[in-house]
């Protein structure tokens, strides 16, 4: 199974409608979104995914217009820490990835945050942290969203 992992889109909704795209031609299975959607317009941009969209909220997050808004589309966000079990492989999201020091890393498989913008894919005994950066940008060709091969813990990421 493939995922598709995204984080802080903070409402630019050109980036959003390329990143459902390359979602979708990357033929992911499920996309997790690690916060800082920010408001409901945005989720409504990413009705056009062809699969189920999974998040937490980050800290700039209007929660209440933004959970109606996944609810409408069928999508569904929750506080963090989420715990999934996706393919065999447990995942725990958070936004910030200092929330990540409050659990238990024998707990996960792969860790998803978001929040600095900064790219990471740090391993450690069999498991994986990961961010895919900055997605939110101006700068054609320095956004990046990733894909997590849940069977390998391999990332790929779509810079656009």
């Amino acid at each position: 199974m493939r995922i598709g992992v995204v984080s802080d889109t903070h409402n630019r909704l050109p980036n959003v409608q390329r990143i459902v795209a390359l979602f979708n031609a990357a033929g992911v299975e499920r996309v997790i979104h690690t916060g800082d959607v920010t408001q409901a317009r945005t989720i409504h941009a990413f009705a056009s995914l062809h699969v189920p969209l999974i998040g937490v909220f980050g800290n700039n997050d209007e929660r209440e217009p933004l959970a109606a808004a996944a609810a409408e589309h069928g999508f569904a966000f929750h506080d963090g820490p989420l715990h999934l079990t996706l393919a065999g492989r447990r995942i725990v999201v958070v936004h910030d990835p200092r929330e990540l020091a409050a659990v238990r890393a024998d707990e996960h498989d792969l860790a998803l945050h978001g929040h600095d913008h900064r790219y990471a894919a740090e391993r450690e005994h069999g498991r994986l942290r990961f961010n895919p950066g900055e997605c939110a940008g101006h700068m054609a060709g320095h956004n990046a969203v990733g894909v997590v091969d849940l069977t390998t813990l391999e990332v790929e990421l779509l810079k656009f």
